[in-house]
């Protein structure tokens, strides 16, 4: 049996290697990858494997938690801030959203400087796996699980720019308009794009004027988006 304090020193080695390979590179995010622990978020009978670098299935679901590395390079490239507003589709077991919450909501720092989490599940069992894990780690005030088609945006439909930063967890067909729309100016969304094993990981950027710039980042491994604007 794995006890607390083990499973702290693995999250510390994990971590470490991790910002020897330069994929965690900011304070804000190894606090956050320090913090939170990944234990807590895989699907039962999977915990003494939380901290090998690699995705772990949920359940019968078919969906996975992201292996750590990925986890640890999505919130870097996001450029997290206290404060922000985020917009997570697919929220899975809730882990990449708690390590988002800690960027944004950290908790060291006063709450009225607070940003705020709003994950979005499609599978009712993985949300309802997600907002006990979320609770149970004390994030719940910081993260707002929602059962739903997150290719929508949240509000579904809503054109009105309301988020600081988009994070897409599932690979889609392109980038769904109604995120583009409810991205603020000087807002950023990152998204797997495209159809097989591998899709491109893309960077896109709202400028201030409005204009949109995407950037390829790297290949990545994600399960297909569903939804309105996701796989058919």
């Amino acid at each position: 049996m794995i006890n607390k304090d083990d499973f702290k020193r693995r999250r510390e080695l994990l971590a470490k290697k991790l910002m020897n390979e330069g994929i965690l590179r900011s304070e804000r995010c190894i606090n956050a990858f320090l913090r939170v622990p990944r234990e807590k978020f895989v699907w039962r009978g999977y915990e003494k494997d939380a901290y090998y670098d690699s995705p772990l299935p949920l359940g019968s679901t078919g969906q996975t938690i992201s292996a750590p590395h990925m986890c640890a390079y999505l919130i870097e490239e996001l450029e997290l801030k206290p404060g922000d507003i985020v917009l997570e589709i697919g929220g899975g077991s809730g882990y990449q959203a708690a390590l988002i919450a800690e960027c944004v909501a950290p908790s060291d720092e006063d709450p009225s400087k607070w940003g705020h989490v709003y994950t979005i599940e499609i599978n009712k069992e993985l949300a309802e796996f997600a907002r006990k894990n979320l609770e149970e780690t004390g994030y719940s005030n910081r993260v707002d699980v929602l059962l739903g088609d997150g290719s929508l945006g949240y509000p579904p439909l809503e054109e009105k720019e309301r988020y600081d930063k988009i994070l897409l967890t599932a690979a889609a067909p392109k980038i769904p308009s109604p995120l583009i729309k409810q991205l603020k100016r000087g807002g950023i969304l990152i998204a797997p794009v495209g159809k097989g094993f591998f899709q491109d990981l893309i960077k896109l950027i709202k400028t201030k004027d409005g204009d949109i710039k995407k950037k390829y980042l790297i290949k990545v491994a994600f399960v297909p988006l569903r939804g309105a604007y996701g796989w058919k």
